[in-house]
């Protein structure tokens, strides 16, 4: 489908942090031999870049990442389940990376959905396990299921429910947006992180601190509307959190697991929001599990 949607907001203050941001994520995205790098793909919400890890004959997994990562950042924790499967990461269009710099207007939620339904089909040619992470579970949710959908692995997932505030996010958030620094950043990424993953530098302090300075960062999407759920019930979908997520905790999400998609939450002990990076081999062990 060609590019027809009104588009949003830029994701860059500039083209120069546009080039800044891209630049750096080709960098870590060199740093894997075995990542191919597919073809771009048109849609209706811009371009969308996309990339492969070839593996073994499991179905494959399609790795949709969460509000300020991408793919970049995603293929470290991601390269095991190659020994399984097929690993595909894809940039969501605008958010920070290589796919198209600017937001949808309007009902997001619903073109991300409409986005997805689109891009999956350019990438896969067989079922496979869709593992989203915060945004990236959301976006899996917000579109339809699907023959080319074997199941959902959701990891802190946004969509189910509205996401916690706290005057300490408040504390650690707007610092680093006034004058992102990588003390700030370490602040805020180990706020979002379990307590054993919790650093005097964050290894993600230099991307966040480049997020900060280099683009216009935005909110965790808000819950879905109930049919678009609903329409999950009864399918294979996984839902996990961890412990220690300060955004979406297991006694936010147990309710709306069970009443939504009837099924019962995961909790992975020990992790905060970023589990999806912190306990990779957890991870692993989800989607190895739906893919039965």
């Amino acid at each position: 489908m060609t590019e027809t949607a009104v588009h949003g907001a830029r994701v860059y203050r500039s083209d120069t942090a546009a080039r800044t941001i891209r630049g750096w994520c080709e960098e870590r995205l060199a740093e894997f031999s075995g990542l191919h790098h597919l073809p771009e793909i048109p849609t209706a919400i811009g371009p969308t870049r996309a990339f492969r890890f070839e593996g073994g004959s499991g179905a494959p997994v399609v790795v949709l990442s969460g509000t300020n990562f991408n793919s970049a950042l995603s293929a470290s924790p991601c390269s095991d389940m190659s020994d399984e499967r097929d690993v595909i990461l894809v940039d969501l269009p605008g958010q920070p990376g290589l796919s198209f710099g600017r937001r949808p207007r309007g009902q997001r939620a619903r073109a991300y959905g409409a986005w997805f339904q689109e891009v999956l089909p350019e990438l896969v040619d067989r079922p496979a396990i869709v593992l989203g992470h915060s945004l990236g579970a959301a976006v899996a949710l917000a579109a339809e299921p699907c023959p080319l959908v074997k199941g959902l692995v959701l990891i802190g997932p946004a969509g189910l429910t509205a996401a916690a505030t706290s005057p300490e996010l408040m504390r650690v958030t707007l610092p680093w947006m006034i004058g992102p620094r990588d003390d700030k950043s370490t602040r805020l990424l180990n706020f979002m992180s379990g307590p054993d993953q919790r650093y005097p530098v964050h290894p993600y302090a230099e991307w966040m601190t480049m997020v900060g300075r280099y683009c216009r960062t935005s909110l965790a999407p808000g819950p879905l509307p109930t049919e678009s759920l609903l329409v999950w019930k009864e399918k294979n979908v996984t839902v996990a959190t961890g412990s220690d997520d300060e955004f979406f905790s297991p006694s936010r999400l147990h309710a709306p697991a069970r009443r939504f998609l009837d099924v019962e939450l995961r909790v992975l002990a020990g992790a905060g929001h970023l589990a999806f990076y912190e306990v990779p081999q957890k991870v692993r062990e989800l989607v190895n599990g739906a893919d039965t």
